[in-house]
């Protein structure tokens, strides 16, 4: 006998079905709902480096590498034309001012200060001729004065005796007034050599300072000539290194020609480039430092040369002790912290590699546990090669992670393991 079979409700007989497209369902709300929300990435706290955010005495300031200088580097130059005849010092030895260097030979220089000593040879024998020409002409003239002198003398005894023996009628007026006028005329003659004499003195103290001043030219332009002799052999100019010599033996050399350096080793100096970006902040007079073994050695800027390449500008600082590190050396270099203001207090975090990959404009911070970090936005002011100042975005007593997000992605949280 058949029997017959309650039918079931549909839901009964399609329950898998329906329970397989719940959990379907399901598991696209979780997918969507993950889409949606943050992006996540679990990270462990061994791979990350974080810091507090906190107020600190901030220090504006550049450090660079520098390399030393001597203080000053003089210049050898040429002063004489001429070939080298002999190199002396070697490059790199010590020298003490006046040292010789090298020797130059010219042979037409040798010619003209022959012709300048034979000049000055015939100058000082014309001078000579001209000085007992004018003291023959001096004597002449007294030996003419001192016998004009003479015959006044008699001509004046004569007078007076004629005028005796006009008075005793024994000589006429005709010839009283005959020996008058001879007297007086000697008289005047007598007047014109003295003045003549005491012109002619005169005219040969003029005359000698001629002389004297052509001598005396002849003398210096041969003194002078005799000089450029000295030039032929280069010397130091102060003392210090010799760094290089420029030419070689048999070489022809122009005068004022470059033949040499000398480096003044007394100081040193660090030489360094800045980007153009601190152009309009460093000065000199800035205070500076480098570190060395433990030790902090002060420097000052000295020179800024506001000359910009490639970006960059020249900047010379120099040590403002005596005391200097162990192995200063030309050529070494030293790290620079060149201070670009004074300690401030400011809003720091410690210097991390997130700032390439964010820029500043971002930065994770941690939640109260250190269990998870979000994006927040970060604005960064100032920086030193330490510290960022931050102006917004973070408070004190935050903490964040400062390794670098290359490896984070596009993740908006990191849950920390």
């Amino acid at each position: 006998m058949d029997i017959q079979l309650e039918k079931k409700p549909w839901y009964i007989r399609y329950r898998y079905y329906l329970l397989g497209g719940v959990a379907f369902l399901a598991l696209l709300i979780y997918v969507v709902i993950l889409s949606l929300g943050p992006r996540r990435l679990r990270v462990s706290m061994e791979d990350i480096q974080i810091c507090e955010v906190k107020n600190d005495n901030f220090l504006e300031y550049v450090d660079v590498e520098g390399l030393v200088q001597p203080i000053l580097t003089i210049l050898v130059n040429a002063g004489e034309a001429g070939s080298v005849q002999r190199i002396v010092a070697e490059e790199g030895s010590l020298l003490q001012q006046g040292d010789t260097i090298l020797v130059l030979e010219n042979p037409e220089l040798l010619r003209n200060i022959e012709d300048q000593r034979d000049e000055w040879e015939k100058q000082l024998i014309t001078y000579q001729e001209k000085e007992i020409e004018m003291e023959q002409q001096r004597i002449t003239l007294q030996k003419q004065a001192l016998q004009t002198e003479y015959e006044l003398e008699s001509l004046r005894k004569t007078f007076q005796l004629d005028k005796e023996e006009y008075g005793m009628g024994v000589k006429s007026k005709a010839q009283l007034e005959v020996a008058e006028a001879e007297y007086r005329f000697k008289l005047e003659t007598a007047r014109l050599e003295r003045e003549s004499l005491r012109h002619d003195s005169a005219v040969n103290i003029i005359r000698r300072d001629l002389l004297r001043g052509d001598r005396e030219r002849e003398r210096k332009k041969y003194e002078r000539a005799r000089k450029r002799l000295d030039d032929l052999v280069v010397t130091a100019p102060v003392s210090g290194q010799l760094s290089f010599v420029k030419v070689v033996p048999g070489q022809q050399v122009s005068a004022a020609e470059n033949i040499a350096e000398v480096k003044v080793l007394d100081q040193y100096k660090i030489h360094t480039a800045l980007s153009e970006y601190y152009i309009d902040r460093v000065t000199t007079g800035l205070p500076a430092s480098i570190t060395y073994q433990g030790h902090r050695y002060p420097l000052r800027v000295s020179k800024v040369v506001p000359e910009v390449k490639d970006r960059t500008f020249d900047v010379d600082l120099v040590f403002t002790t005596d005391s200097l590190p162990d192995n200063v050396r030309v050529g070494k270099s030293f790290r620079v912290q060149i201070e670009l203001g004074q300690p401030e207090e400011a809003l720091v975090i410690r210097r991390g590699d997130f700032y390439q990959s964010t820029a500043g404009q971002w930065i994770y911070k941690l939640n109260a546990d250190r269990t998870r970090a979000r994006r927040v936005p970060l604005t960064i002011g100032r920086q030193n090669p330490q510290q960022y100042e931050v102006t917004d975005g973070l408070q004190p007593g935050d903490w964040v992670i400062t390794t670098g997000y290359d490896t984070f992605g596009e993740a908006e949280e990191l849950v920390i393991k």
